[in-house]
């Protein structure tokens, strides 16, 4: 059983005024300084929480992940194991957030939901919507917490990898968006790959489409408009796969799906930086 994917500041308050058992989060990431969430944290984080680093915690080396590209997930047992030192146990509320529009807390999310634990939801809007309300914040490490009990169970969510997205170009029954920013779909720039361009076929949904101006998600009628207007007949009988860059920015496409009711959809977590590197694989450039 899966919780509904969101949470507000206010159903969290509520929440911790119940005693409700949880774990929460902070995923807080910068691509281009890997020290800057972590010093985020320290100045400032929801109260109780706990600082994951997208780098150390929710990746692996290529040559023991369990997907490719630039940041390849860890295998499921170990990082089951690791969450379990970290403080969760089976009946916890897991709450992620991030101050980085929902970037990497959507990582989190959906490894969470891969090692099989339902009970974890996205804080919608993050850090800033958190205070904005009056949200309890600390400053400094994070407090101590014992570790719990938590198991690795069966996933709750599809991983698919290169051959598989290979294997289904120009199928009728799957279908590929890229979230991606459009000029990095289309090719005309490329700042981190050797290759510019997109999987073939792929529609382009950036990650940020999603969001309101100050972080939260959209309405999910709203949500649900975009993506048919994007699917168009696709939307039925097609299975969608998510990929991005390297498999982090696709997630927000996984949770908006949802919260708009759309049929669950996969995640191609190698992405652009894993098909990229293949050189027997096709890429095209320009739009659809």
């Amino acid at each position: 059983m899966t919780t509904y994917p969101l949470i507000s500041a206010r159903q969290l308050f509520d929440a911790q005024a119940a005693g409700t058992p949880m774990l929460i989060l902070d995923c807080s990431f910068d691509l281009g300084d890997p020290d800057k969430g972590r010093s985020a944290f320290l100045e400032e984080h929801v109260a109780g929480a706990v600082h994951v680093n997208l780098n150390e915690d929710l990746s692996e080396s290529e040559e023991w992940g369990a997907s490719g590209g630039r940041h390849p997930l860890p295998r499921r047992e170990s990082f089951a194991s690791w969450v379990a030192q970290l403080g969760l146990s089976q009946d916890m509320l897991a709450v992620v957030y991030d101050r980085n529009r929902l970037n990497f807390a959507g990582r989190l999310w959906w490894m969470l939901r891969w090692v099989g634990h339902g009970n974890v939801v996205v804080l919608d809007g993050g850090l800033q919507v958190w205070k904005s309300l009056g949200g309890a914040t600390e400053a400094g490490e994070a407090r101590v917490h014992l570790p719990g009990n938590f198991e690795l169970r069966p996933p709750l969510v599809r991983l698919v990898d290169a051959n598989f997205v290979y294997e289904q170009l120009g199928s009728d029954v799957h279908t590929l968006i890229d979230a991606r920013a459009p000029e990095r779909y289309r090719g005309e720039i490329e700042p981190l790959d050797a290759v510019a361009g997109h999987i073939p076929g792929a529609l382009n949904r950036p990650f940020t489409t999603n969001l309101q101006e100050d972080g939260r998600l959209k309405d999910p009628v709203l949500l649900r408009a975009e993506f048919e207007l994007l699917l168009g007949p696709r939307l039925v009988g097609t299975e969608v796969i998510h990929y991005c860059g390297s498999g982090v920015s696709a997630v927000p496409n996984v949770l908006a799906m949802e919260v708009a009711g759309l049929p669950a959809a996969s995640l191609y977590a190698g992405s652009w930086s894993d098909w990229s590197r293949r050189e027997d694989y096709p890429k095209v450039r320009g739009a659809i």
